[in-house]
């Protein structure tokens, strides 16, 4: 392979140095990916990405992702290098508790880390949402003269990312959005974990990606002029993004290892090391880079010019489009429009007048219709169950309209969908949704998990969320998923029991920007409850008082979505037999439990040890809200194929089963 150019090869190397070092130093990590791909990274991140290391969060700046999270040293080298504030007592301190440089990059955590990313494939899918959100935000704010979204989208990713199944589906969607400024650099060195990958990844990759309307250059990834020339036509092509394969060789530099799987996760070695300085002719000491390699790879002028134009041009901008301006900016802040929260609260209101017997899904679709008029912001759809879902409204506009859209039509990508939502989160601008049912959430789950590790702000949408689901049988009907949901850090689920509930939850996701919210939805109709004032109020506290006795309770009854109704019932009935029942509404656990300890006392006093959860769904999570005394009244096994009455019934999700537990009980 050709041999880049002598500044250039220092600079490449101080990434190949830096690496091995630290990964030797933490005794642990993966050394292979950033030595292969520093001549990649090298002529990126010094010619082509337009970043401030002083300002990480400058809107219009590039986006760099990398997917192949694994080789984080790679990007600790070049935010390091390139000026951002990571130390090199940061990089020595890589994969150490509370350093800056974790094992795999963590967003919010490291300055110039846009996504995490460690969970092959992810990273990638990330990206085309952060490509989606740039080019919507683009055709929704840019005038003539006036481009103030115009940035690139960088991606680098390696065969574990290619084979992964949410690659197919996220550059499958891609394709069709036609995200030309999407650029992924495919590090196609044929070396994974287990060895040379031909014997499991055959696939012709440039014939793929071809097929999903990419572009597919393919290029010698140690040769910066055609690393530099292949960067340059991806963005001449506005129409398709481009996958530049890259052959490169794994642990560039290692002298006995280079091109083998023992690069890729473990410390070279002390003598191994020893050996690459003197291949690389680099003769510097350990973490040592000399001043002419820290001058040449320096971004911080170049950024603050890069960052100065840009602001020039937002200023005229506002000058000329000052409502536009406000509203962009309004939007990248993440900030709700000032009248959001007043008009909200006379929706719920109207709701709780309305008493609307309908499913919960229909009264989200009602949220829908209501917020989304204030909202400009919002954006989702459903991953081909939109009229399941009731995840559309009047004002809906496909994405890929002239118009820039707000409803996305993902196919049948769960998936990918929600990893994609990810990315226009991060990217700002927007408050995305996604949409399926809720036993499907487990084609997503790791995507789920990532949101909520990265307290990005998503709300995921699942309907049919029990067995009432009914005659499609237990392949489609949730158990286990909402248990799931809520034991997941970061993560508000909301089970709402009508219409009302229904309001205040979508009101709660909305302005919720420390995590993901999913809320849960039936298919079938719920009845509405009457509730007071306070009641209305309350509601938004996650867990509250809705059905009460005249005295303390001698049993506590907690339910949730459209189990609440029969449990309404059976506290109407227990009261005429002067049982003292107090039920329990409560739509959202981890908000409840936000709550002062004085106010969960008074909902749930501790005094009263006698307790009946009833959901229909697994009966163990709420094991530790009822007791050693108390009782459960939930699933214990898969559902059936019936009508969703039947099957409530089956199971004993009835009002007549409530009230023989609690006589059974007191």
């Amino acid at each position: 392979m050709a041999q880049p150019s002598i500044s250039q090869k220092h600079c490449a190397n101080a990434i190949r140095a830096l690496t091995m070092d630290a990964v030797q130093r933490a005794k642990s990590g993966h050394p292979g990916a950033p030595m292969g791909m520093a001549d990649l990274a090298e002529v990126l991140w010094r010619k082509h990405l337009r970043h401030n290391p002083a300002n990480p969060d400058w809107p219009n700046r590039d986006r760099f992702v990398l997917s192949n999270g694994h080789g984080s040293m790679l990007i600790y080298a070049l935010l390091h290098l390139s000026g951002y504030d990571l130390s090199i007592e940061d990089i020595k301190n890589f994969r150490q508790l509370r350093s800056k440089t974790p094992g795999h990059p963590e967003f919010g955590h490291t300055p110039g880390v846009e996504t995490t990313t460690g969970p092959l494939g992810q990273g990638l899918a990330n990206a085309v949402g952060m490509a989606l959100a740039e080019k919507t935000l683009a055709l929704r704010f840019n005038r003539d003269g006036h481009s103030v979204i115009d940035h690139r989208t960088y991606v680098f990713a390696g065969d574990g990312c290619l084979m992964e199944g949410i690659s197919h589906e996220a550059c499958s969607l891609a394709g069709t959005w036609k995200l030309g400024k999407l650029t992924v650099f495919y590090d196609n060195n044929g070396i994974s974990i287990d060895g040379e990958v031909d014997a499991w990844f055959s696939d012709d990759n440039v014939k793929r990606f071809e097929a999903y309307n990419w572009q597919v250059l393919e290029i010698d990834g140690h040769n910066p002029e055609e690393i530099s020339g292949a960067i340059e036509e991806a963005n001449k092509n506005t129409d398709q993004p481009t996958l530049i394969s890259c052959k490169t060789i794994i642990g560039f530099g290692s002298p006995n290892k280079e091109g083998t799987a023992a690069t890729h996760g473990a410390p070279l070695g002390v003598d191994e090391i020893a050996a690459a300085r003197t291949k690389l002719n680099w003769p510097h000491a350990p973490f040592e880079i000399p001043n002419e390699v820290s001058e040449a790879w320096d971004c911080t002028k170049t950024g603050h010019e890069a960052e100065n134009l840009w602001r020039q041009l937002l200023s005229s901008y506002e000058n000329e489009h000052p409502a536009l301006a406000e509203e962009l900016r309004r939007r990248l802040e993440g900030a709700l429009p000032k009248s959001f929260d007043n008009t909200a609260n006379q929706f719920i209101e109207e709701c709780q007048r309305n008493r609307e017997n309908i499913a919960s899904r229909k009264a989200s679709q009602n949220c829908l219709e209501a917020y989304s008029g204030l909202l400009p912001e919002l954006i989702g759809g459903s991953a081909d169950l939109t009229g399941s879902n009731l995840t559309n409204w009047s004002g809906s506009l496909p994405i890929n309209n002239e118009l820039g859209g707000n409803y996305i039509y993902y196919g049948v990508r769960e998936f990918g969908m929600t990893a994609i939502a990810s990315g226009i989160a991060l990217h700002r601008g927007f408050i995305p949704f996604t949409a399926t049912f809720l036993v499907f959430m487990e084609y997503a789950r790791n995507a789920t998990r990532m949101a909520a590790l990265m307290n990005q702000r998503s709300i995921f949408v699942y309907t049919h969320d029990s067995i009432g689901q009914g005659e499609d049988g237990p392949t489609h009907q949730p158990i286990e998923q909402l248990s799931n949901l809520r034991s997941t850090p970061n993560l508000a689920v909301w089970r709402p029991c009508d219409a009302t509930e229904t309001a205040v939850a979508w009101k709660q996701a909305l302005q919720h920007q420390e995590g993901p919210t999913a809320l849960v939805f039936s298919r079938q109709s719920l009845q509405h409850q009457e509730r007071n004032k306070d009641q209305v109020n309350s509601i938004q506290l996650g867990g509250y008082i809705l059905k009460d006795c005249d005295s303390l309770p001698e049993i506590i009854i907690i339910a949730t979505g459209s189990e609440v109704n029969i449990c309404a019932d059976a506290v109407a009935a227990l009261h005429l037999e002067d049982i003292a029942v107090r039920l329990v509404s409560m739509p959202c656990v981890e908000t409840f439990l936000k709550q002062t300890q004085d106010y969960q006392d008074t909902i749930l006093p501790p005094s009263v040890r006698r307790r009946l959860s009833v959901e229909a769904a697994s009966a163990d999570y709420w094991r530790k809200f009822v007791g050693i005394d108390g009782e459960t009244i939930g699933m214990e096994s898969f559902g059936a194929s019936a009508p969703g009455d039947i099957l409530l019934d089956h199971f004993g999700f009835t009002t007549n089963n409530v009230i023989q537990t609690i006589r059974t009980m007191v």
